[in-house]
């Protein structure tokens, strides 16, 4: 399994770069490789032990790959795979698609990291290829929301890269262990970088408008599986690392209640759908424990969203009001907005399910507040007129063959944690539904409230990051959560 390891990750960046020279194979070649992936997250999820990989020396490149990792690289895969279905009558060229088998692999790649440098390596590859798609279009929008969100990145990337080094010097080893003994600076600064990298709390606030400004496939990319990429690593040092676990989770919770404020109050399809992503990756970080599920439900979950808002008549809740979709669109709405609400017989009833049992005490009350949020906010898809048509979709077999991934991953997800279906975690989850379904028609859908959009303008994105920096350094030097 251990060389099967090594050839899968290298195949993505061979296959990716091979793909531009022979571009009537492209969409293949990229289908090739999400099934690929598919394959090998089936395989690692049978493997009974960790793979423990050691690529150079002590020093060098520590690869882990576990079930944790194989219910990364599932959610990859099936978002890619969507994705690829989705485009693949479309006019994308030879490039788009190397990018994404490019993005990927290193998507995977961050999936079974153990140390720092490998894990830089890595995001920095995510970054640039993220920027290329972002910026595929070449319009002065795309291009500006694409430098903006490399410049974020990096300078995110720099933080991180000096907490490595700090954590070099006091243990003469790059592994994710070595936070064991490191000091709160080199701990704050890494943690920055991967707060940043994942959209978490008031250091991912670049996350909306990247997300939301992008095409419509990219988005589904970039919440569905592009930011998990930095959720990974601090998922894995919670679990591995007993000091830096409730800081984790206070962060889960932070980012969860932020996410879902903006949430309820947006106007904008789109906008809601991102800051509903970084709602989310508070759930995954809430339990680590139980994260690699709650990962997998999110990332179909969104990437269904995405792609199915890229196709309503409008981007604006009011206007979607007065213009009726269609029955097929509005179910397939309905479906991916029931999972992510809790709904049974979808996995999103599950993953919050066994979140909710893996909740520390002071953490509850907090988690359930952005339970009732997430509710409230994805009434505003559930509640949309809807009318039957004979109108002919466009891409209808590539926008369906996606669906039919997505949301059928939804309904075969169950098969993770069956043991939730009981009556007494029924009843939770349905209640919090019906509450936040009155709430919404009758107090969120009649208020005019617009959030403000200060707090993402550029400069204050990088000022953030020193807010961020002050609030780990002393979180880590205090061991407290709070």
């Amino acid at each position: 399994m251990t060389q099967t390891t090594i050839a899968w990750i290298a195949l993505s960046f061979f296959i990716g770069f091979f793909s531009y020279l022979v571009p009537k194979l492209s969409r293949w070649l990229a289908l090739g490789i999400a099934l690929t992936s598919v394959v090998y997250s089936g395989l690692l999820f049978l493997e009974p032990s960790p793979i423990n990989i050691q690529v150079l020396d002590s020093f060098g490149v520590t690869l882990i790959a576990d079930q944790l990792s194989s219910f990364f690289i599932l959610t990859n895969a099936l978002v890619t795979l969507a994705v690829i279905f989705y485009c693949w009558q479309s006019e994308k060229s030879a490039f788009f698609f190397m990018q994404l088998i490019i993005l990927h692999g290193s998507v995977n790649s961050t999936f079974i990291c153990a140390d720092f440098i490998s894990l830089y390596v890595a995001l920095e590859v995510i970054s640039i290829a993220s920027f290329l798609l972002i910026s595929y279009p070449r319009t002065d929008r795309a291009i500006w929301v694409g430098l903006r969100y490399l410049f974020v990145s990096n300078t995110a990337m720099l933080f991180y890269l000096v907490g490595t080094v700090l954590v070099y010097q006091v243990d003469n080893s790059f592994s994710f262990a070595s936070l064991q003994g490191a000091p709160p600076d080199a701990v704050a600064l890494i943690f920055l970088g991967l707060l940043a990298k994942g959209g978490i709390f008031i250091s991912g606030l670049w996350l909306p408008l990247t997300h939301s400004e992008s095409q419509t496939p990219v988005s589904a990319m970039l919440s569905g599986v592009v930011v998990k990429a930095g959720v990974f690593p601090l998922v894995r040092c919670a679990l591995m690392i007993e000091e830096l676990d409730p800081i984790v989770r206070f962060f889960g919770v932070g980012t969860a209640l932020l996410g879902v404020g903006y949430a309820v109050f947006e106007k904008d399809a789109k906008r809601m759908l991102a800051f509903h992503t970084i709602s989310q990756l508070g759930f995954v970080l809430a339990a680590p424990v139980v994260g690699g599920f709650y990962a997998l439900t999110h990332g179909l979950v969104k990437s269904a969203l995405f792609l199915i808002t890229g196709g309503l008549p409008s981007r604006n809740f009011k206007e979607l009001q007065h213009q009726p979709i269609r029955t097929e669109i509005w179910i397939a709405l309905v479906i991916a907005s029931f999972s992510i609400s809790g709904f049974p017989l979808l996995s999103g009833f599950g993953a919050k399910v066994l979140t909710s049992k893996n909740l520390l005490p002071w953490q509850v009350v907090a988690m359930n507040i952005a339970a009732l949020g997430t509710a409230i906010s994805f009434a505003k898809f559930i509640f949309l007129p809807h009318q039957k048509t004979t109108e002919k979709l466009p891409l209808k077999l590539g926008f369906w063959s996606a669906m039919v991934i997505l949301l059928g991953g939804l309904v075969a997800a169950n098969i993770f944690y069956y043991e939730a279906y009981t009556i007494n975690n029924i009843i939770k989850p349905l209640a919090t539904i019906v509450i936040g379904w009155l709430a919404y028609l009758f107090i969120f859908k009649k208020l005019a409230i617009k959030p403000s959009r200060a707090i993402e303008e550029f400069d204050h994105l990088i000022g953030m990051m020193t807010v961020m920096l002050i609030l780990l350094f002393w979180s880590v030097w205090t061991q407290s959560p709070i």
